[in-house]
């Protein structure tokens, strides 16, 4: 006789929305986990060729009409899809933090940042107006155009499952591409849920398909001649990966990497508001962010022993938990293979000399998930591996330098470009660190430094590979061809007669 326990538990499904449809294949599947409690709570299906394929298909099929689309047209879907995310918001949140872990507050500002490019990506009608110059010659008149590439792509992170999508499809779309997405497999559900609403909202079957799955999607993207273009969010192994590949297809590529972020703490700096920044920076999201600072460069004795005392102080009252507990400040890491990951870089930083002030270890059996509580080490090296490398966990460094310019030097430095700030009350500090610092993005007592939806995002170094940034401005000209018409209609009847000089403007 059978028990409960003999039972097979199965989970439900997350599949694929291919030419206005739910699909769920018969394919290989891996399980999705609630990091904070450590149990398998959905499966996803990982689309096998056919599958992918047939996303391709549907895009190529629906790119002819979707071009010839108004843009007016395409800004007026935008703008009810803004509406009708907005009405679902706290279901969205809830599959986020659920999926990813982190707290409710932190998923609705991930949100709010993504619903930004929608309202940018609404503005169509304008972004996409050309230039005009009558009379460029006798008669003549030019002007330029934006055209859309045709099927483009989005390889996106688990970091951000609502926000970094948000980032790509809505310009690409309201440019007149049709777009494949690919999101994480480790937390797909609010990423496909946000999708489906396109349709609710007007977009025609095929202008918009997602598409779960592992390497084998990515290289399909990657390789078929019909993909114009790939939007990549990742590590910088990954992104240099699919960079090279992507290009040596021919297609256009943007694809961005890892990031050590470093905030300079200068010494006439308000202490308890940089602190108060870092604990968020280094922190929030359980450090799990492209932008979240891991280094904090202390200039001077006296302000890296003031730092390091307040934030081991501060760092003591920060609450860890369930993310749906509103009084929890850090949830869990997203799998347990992420967690013990960064728990080993803490076990290489003691090895490797560095001082570990507060010891998040103590935290890992204190939760049934993935936890690992906030770690602060004190006199980093610069050659230390915990400093050179990625860790993308609850983990802040702290370097020793003795000026300003020591910490210009030390960050310029680094492989890794994304982005930097500096604590000051002096503005000349301030405007000599931005002006000659080797990073992409810069905050002034800012400590998270992401540009707003009307600006670009985008790091230099290997922090990015291809040559223009995501979202804003630089993403309008990412998904469009530029095209120039030059045009004249003789008056009068005149015949002319064969000129065989290079024609000028007179």
């Amino acid at each position: 006789m059978s028990t409960a326990q003999d039972k097979k538990v199965i989970l439900p499904s997350v599949g694929h929305f291919i030419n206005g449809q739910r699909i769920v294949d018969a394919g290989r599947s891996q399980a999705i986990f609630n990091p904070a409690t450590g149990e398998a709570i959905r499966q996803v299906v990982l689309a096998e060729t056919d599958t992918v394929k047939s996303a391709i298909d549907a895009a190529q099929n629906a790119f002819v009409d979707w071009r010839n689309s108004t843009p007016l047209s395409r800004a007026r879907i935008m703008f009810r899809f803004k509406e009708l995310i907005e009405k679902h918001s706290e279901t969205i949140v809830s599959l986020i933090t659920e999926e990813h872990g982190k707290v409710l507050d932190d998923a609705r500002g991930e949100l709010q940042r993504g619903i930004e490019n929608i309202e940018y990506a609404c503005g169509a009608p304008e972004l996409l107006k050309g230039e005009h110059s009558r009379n460029v010659g006798r008669g003549i008149d030019s002007w330029s155009e934006h055209q859309p590439l045709g099927v483009v792509a989005g390889i996106t992170p688990s970091n951000f499952p609502a926000m970094v999508p948000l980032w790509m499809y809505p310009l690409a779309l309201i440019a007149g591409n049709t777009f494949i997405l690919k999101p994480s497999e480790r937390d797909p559900s609010s990423t496909l849920f946000i999708g489906e609403l396109l349709k609710e909202a007007g977009l025609p079957d095929g202008v918009f398909n997602l598409v779960n799955g592992d390497k084998e999607a990515v290289d399909i993207l990657l390789s078929d001649n019909r993909v114009q273009a790939v939007s990549f969010v990742g590590s910088t192994a990954v992104a240099e990966a699919v960079y090279q590949k992507g290009s040596a297809n021919g297609k256009r590529v943007q694809a961005l990497g890892s990031a050590k972020n470093h905030a300079v703490i200068m010494p006439d700096a308000d202490l308890d508001n940089a602190v108060s920044a870092l604990l968020g920076a280094a922190y929030g999201s359980c450090g799990e962010r492209c932008m979240a600072i891991s280094v904090a460069v202390a200039v001077g004795t006296e302000t890296a022993t003031k730092l390091v005392e307040s934030l081991a102080e501060r760092i003591g009252t920060l609450t860890l938990g369930n993310g749906t507990d509103t009084s929890s400040q850090l949830g869990p890491l997203i799998t347990e293979e992420h967690r013990d990951r960064v728990k080993g870089y803490v076990d290489l930083g003691l090895e490797e000399g560095a001082n570990l002030i507060v010891d998040g270890r103590s935290q890992l059996a204190e939760e049934p998930g993935f936890f690992l509580g906030p770690c602060l080490f004190d006199n980093v090296a610069s050659g230390m591996r915990i400093y050179q490398e990625e860790i993308f966990g609850p983990v802040l460094c702290v370097v020793r330098v003795e000026s300003l310019e020591q910490a210009i030097k030390l960050i310029d430095e680094h492989d890794y470009g994304n982005g930097t700030c500096i604590f000051t009350r002096d503005g000349e500090a301030a405007r000599y660190f931005s002006d000659h610092i080797q990073v992409g993005m810069v905050g002034v007592n800012v400590p998270l430094p992401v540009p707003v939806a009307y600006f670009s995002f985008g790091g230099w170094k290997r922090s990015l590979f291809g040559d223009q940034h995501i979202y804003g401005p630089e993403a309008v000209r990412f998904y469009t061809r530029s095209k120039v018409i030059t045009q004249r209609w003789p008056t009068g009847g005149v015949r002319e007669q064969a000129k065989f000089s290079f024609p000028g403007s007179d």
